[in-house]
């Protein structure tokens, strides 16, 4: 791999922005970034490799509530409504 220098120009993944963006690199450790720099926000964070932020789980409040939703819409399996009836108009 190339050598990366301080002030080097890399993706990665902004924990502020949660965008991959442009990144300065900001620390070195045995010349591997450690710290980089958003340049789109200029918040500081340490070097993600380019990963993304962790996809969140639903909460388990949130998992029986959809089961009580989905049993909802199988025991309400109502007929259609029948379409309007037209008023008619009495002189």
């Amino acid at each position: 791999m190339s050598e990366y220098r301080l002030g080097d120009i890399i993706d990665d993944y902004c924990t502020k922005c949660r965008l991959l963006t442009n990144h300065a690199i900001a620390a070195l450790v045995n010349e591997e970034p450690a710290m980089v720099r958003c340049r789109t926000c200029y918040f500081e964070h340490k070097y993600r490799h380019g990963k993304g932020g962790a996809v969140k789980k639903k909460s388990k409040k949130q998992e029986l509530f959809d089961q009580v939703l989905a049993k909802m819409d199988v025991e309400l399996d109502l007929p259609e409504r029948a379409p309007a009836k037209k008023k008619s108009s009495k002189s």
